[in-house]
């Protein structure tokens, strides 16, 4: 049985040395191989958005003015609302003293705490109220039950 280790160690290590030799020749194969100029490395892209190894003719580009690109968002019709919102109480934790307002006729919600809003609110209840620009968006205050 002896014999058999040691053979198989033999084995094992004259594999590992084999790899080792394969692992330095790929080494000095690579060191020796031309790298790539910049040049090879560059791609571009034609005027229908096909990716090519030749650089495009300039004077085959379209032109564009600066006039024709917009780089915003479509204005908005704006509502302008009389008096105030109004919304319904979707959520509200009395012991933490925050709650959520859903707006009437919208799916958005605000949030409210309870220092803005009047006392005896709760779920499900009727509320008018004034949006104001918080800390991490907009927040309703001055929250009052809808009469």
């Amino acid at each position: 049985m002896a014999k058999s280790n040691s053979f198989n160690k033999r084995e094992i290590e004259k594999n590992k040395s084999q790899k080792r030799k394969e692992k330095q020749l790929r080494r000095e194969a690579r060191k020796n191989q031309p790298t790539d100029s910049f040049e090879d490395m560059i791609a571009y892209v034609d005027a229908h958005g096909v990716i090519t190894d030749e650089r495009p003719e300039p004077s085959k580009a379209d032109a564009i003015a600066l006039e024709d690109i917009e780089i915003s968002i479509p204005p908005q019709e704006v509502v302008e609302v009389v008096g105030d919102p109004t919304g319904r109480v979707d959520f509200y934790d009395e012991s933490r003293g925050f709650g959520f307002i859903k707006e009437a006729n919208s799916p958005r919600k605000f949030f409210f705490h309870k220092s803005n809003a009047e006392h005896g609110i709760g779920e499900d209840d009727l509320v008018t109220y004034r949006l104001e620009n918080g800390l991490k968006g907009v927040n309703a205050v001055d929250v009052k039950l809808a009469k």
